[in-house]
């Protein structure tokens, strides 16, 4: 009797031990029987089955994993060819129906692949290359990662999340493409400069019309000055005229004088002139 009973032991713990498994946080697990799949646990923790090989489990990762796209040739609206370097993020959403349609994850990887790449081809070619690098971007890769879900869940995937990682262009289009986008920086260049130059001559114009007005009102008020002193200067001349005729002579004579000689004219004088007289008196 303890001879079967230490032959049967190692069988029942070896049952036991094949019947208890644990569902780690980043797992869920299908069950199969006799080839068959009876249960999804999807809940970390203890749990049980019936021993192997009346039972097994296949466990797949419920994380959310990343798959590199290989880079691919795409066309877009406007006849440019691109090469599009893509990611996706995706999980396991229902491990029944992955394992009934994909098995494994390299053959899920394989039919995203070609989801992927169909939506991109798609989607891109209704934009013109502009919008794919700059402009739309992310409105474009919203709309691809939601077809791309739609058509993954059958296989029991979700795609979270499609993105370019980077555009290039195919090596024998770079020359002529970079040639356009430097001729159209140099139109636009050209299109500020000529603006600018524009700009420039009107606020030239501008000032040189000002400039002119403020001359003109300087010299209309400079001649207003000028003929009001003229004016006084004449009233001067006339009361001093009035009140002494003789000194009045003499001060026009010596204007008159300063007007008509400086240090190069030569004057020829008789001796009973009065400017002779004046001269000699100053030295």
């Amino acid at each position: 009797m303890k001879k079967a009973l230490s032959l049967l032991l190692p069988v029942i713990a070896l049952v036991g031990f094949s019947s208890i498994f644990i569902v780690d946080e980043t797992e869920q697990v299908v069950i199969l029987q006799l080839g068959k799949p009876v249960k999804t646990v999807t809940k970390p923790g203890l749990n049980f089955k019936l021993p192997f090989p009346i039972q097994e489990k296949i466990t797949f990762d419920d994380r959310l994993l990343e798959y590199d796209s290989p880079p691919e040739e795409i066309l877009s609206k406007d006849k440019k060819s691109l090469i599009v370097d893509n990611y996706v993020r995706w999980k396991i959403v229902d491990p029944l129906q992955f394992l009934k349609t994909v098995q494994a994850i390299p053959t899920a990887k394989s039919r995203m692949d070609d989801i992927v790449y169909s939506e991109l081809r798609r989607e891109l070619g209704t934009h013109d290359m502009v919008e794919i690098i700059t402009e739309n971007r992310e409105e474009i890769m919203d709309v691809i990662t939601r077809e791309s879900n739609s058509a993954t869940l059958d296989y029991g995937i979700s795609v979270v999340d499609v993105r370019i990682r980077r555009v290039d262009l195919p090596a024998e289009n770079e020359a002529s493409i970079y040639a356009r986008m430097e001729a159209e920086r140099k139109r636009q260049a050209n299109k500020f400069r000529s603006e600018g130059e524009e700009e420039a001559q009107k606020i030239r114009a501008a000032t040189d019309r000002d400039k002119t007005i403020i001359l003109a009102d300087a010299y209309k008020e400079a001649e207003r000055i000028r003929g009001e002193g003229d004016a006084k200067a004449v009233q001067v001349y006339a009361r001093s005229y009035s009140s002494d005729p003789k000194f009045y002579e003499f001060v026009r004579t010596l204007d008159t004088y300063k007007k008509v000689v400086d240090d190069k004219t030569t004057l020829v004088l008789p001796s009973d002139s009065k400017l002779f007289k004046l001269l000699l008196d100053g030295k």
